[in-house]
């Protein structure tokens, strides 16, 4: 991609007087490429052009700081040789002028290259550079990345420029370190979706499995004792756990295969209901009490997913036949019911119905625990069952609400 703003910046040493309506152009340019350019080290690498034509410099180079903050990962360069590129790939954090300039906090110029020569060799530090300006990408007082500017001999960057550069250092600065954020926030998620298909294996199909290899073993015995009698039973135990497994094994496939709808969660509630229609045989109804639904990805997801493991709780152990879905706002407290008129909560006399119930209910709460909420499961009056799941509204989108009112 060509430099943003090559039409506006047409900056030399000789002209830098007239660099200020450029420069909030530049920092125009820059806001808007953070609110719209996803790939924040993209960013980076296609502002380095503009850094290059600002300084006068003959080359450049940008590098961010790895997670472990130990060393220096180049992420983009005009002008530098390509064996040099691929030799500087990454660098430590205490190497050379590169180190010095990520232990920085404002825009600087070193002159002493010569630890850079012998690294790079002679021939182009000696001919082309004699001297590096480091711009540090801060944030708070943190160096998350460094542009590094390689100038010629005689050649100084203006007071003028250096200022934009500490105001570009900020922006830029600031999106790395939400986009290193982001990285940590989606780790977390997945490990803690991982662990939650994990849970839901080991707690569903792996104990249905470790029950029909149970039966194996007395099958086995009871066949070499030719105790037939109990062999036709212990083999018919064998055939109902591994018919309960598959069907479990096709549940779990098809929950995780289940996506929210991209247009957000009330259309994603609708699409489950009419899945379960079909699957159950029920009659299903969704009350959409909400007129704003302001809820982040995170917090769609796990609403999402626990009226989705409602609903296959009824389908697998309630029979009942109408469902009512309700999503409300009160107080500041979004209120999501799942009303069933089955067979209500079975007691645990019943172990083998219970204990996927039980299960997904486990499932269920650790999700309300990540929206900082509860989740109740109580019988009905009339009969059958009601899953409530009470959350906070969000601070940001409860301010909204209460100016739009």
């Amino acid at each position: 991609m060509n430099d943003p703003i090559q039409p506006l910046i047409q900056h030399t040493p000789a002209d830098s007087g007239n660099v200020s309506i450029p420069a909030l152009r530049v920092l125009s340019e820059i806001t808007t490429s953070l609110s719209t350019d996803a790939n924040v080290e993209q960013l980076l690498g296609r502002f380095l052009t503009t850094m290059i034509r600002l300084a006068g410099a003959q080359a450049g180079a940008v590098r961010v700081i790895t997670d472990d903050r130990t060393h220096l990962r180049l992420i983009g360069s005009v002008g530098l040789p390509p064996d040099l590129v691929e030799h500087e790939h990454l660098v430590s954090v205490d190497c050379g002028v590169c180190g010095k300039a990520a232990r920085e906090v404002t825009v600087s110029t070193w002159s002493n290259v010569a630890f850079c020569k012998r690294q790079a060799g002679d021939a182009y530090f000696s001919g082309t550079c004699n001297s590096v300006v480091a711009v540090p990408l801060m944030h708070k007082n943190q160096v998350m990345g460094v542009y590094n500017l390689f100038m010629a001999e005689g050649q100084s960057v203006p007071e003028d420029v250096r200022l934009l550069f500490r105001s570009i250092s900020e922006h830029l600065g600031i999106a790395l370190e939400n986009a290193r954020l982001t990285r940590e926030n989606m780790r977390i998620s997945l490990m803690n979706e991982r662990q939650m298909l994990a849970n839901q294996i080991h707690d569903s199909l792996a104990q249905t499995l470790a029950y029909a290899k149970m039966r194996l073993t007395v099958l086995s015995d009871a066949m070499r004792h030719e105790d037939y009698p109990k062999a036709v039973r212990y083999l018919g135990d064998v055939e109902e756990a591994v018919d309960l497994a598959y069907a479990d094994l096709r549940d779990l496939i098809t929950q995780y295969r289940d996506r929210i709808n991209p247009r957000g969660l009330v259309p994603a509630i609708q699409e489950l209901a009419k899945s379960f229609r079909k699957k159950a045989s029920a009659d299903v109804d969704f009350l959409n009490l909400v007129q704003d639904v302001n809820l982040s990805p995170d917090e769609e997801i796990q609403v999402f997913h626990i009226i989705q493991e409602s609903l296959y709780n009824i389908a697998k152990h309630a029979r009942a036949r109408h469902v009512v879905i309700t999503f409300d706002l009160e107080n500041g407290q979004y209120i999501v019911n799942v009303a069933d008129d089955g067979v209500g909560v079975q007691k645990k006399k019943d172990e083998s119905s219970t204990m996927g119930k039980s299960f997904g209910l486990t499932i269920m709460r650790e999700r309300a625990a990540k929206l900082d909420g509860r989740l109740s499961v109580e019988s009905r009056p009339a009969g059958g069952t009601v899953v409530r799941l009470v959350f906070p509204q969000r601070a940001a989108s409860h301010q909204n609400s209460e100016q739009t009112a």
